[in-house]
């Protein structure tokens, strides 16, 4: 019997959410400001700033405290070299 595929969590900019672990600083919430392969979390705390890849943080994450717009997401989302390639044609 195949095993169940883990469920993806989507990540916009501007997400705020808590993970399992505090910032030594004392903070819990952490801004996400960058998305990729690595996301880019800001303590909103003491204002540093770290890289983790999606599946730490996809473990490590408890709750979303708010959800950031996703307008901006796909605003600076990759566009596939295909498409951007069509739009240039017309």
């Amino acid at each position: 019997m195949p095993e169940p595929q883990p469920s993806v969590v989507e990540f916009r900019l501007g997400d705020v959410l808590t993970l399992r672990r505090i910032h030594p600083c004392g903070g819990s919430e952490w801004l996400i400001d960058r998305l990729g392969a690595d996301l880019g979390l800001r303590c909103r705390k003491c204002d540093r700033h770290v890289m983790l890849d999606r599946r730490t943080v996809e473990r490590r994450m408890t709750q979303f405290v708010e959800r950031g717009d996703l307008a901006m997401s796909r605003a600076v989302a990759p566009v596939a070299r295909d498409a951007a390639l069509h739009e240039v044609e017309r």
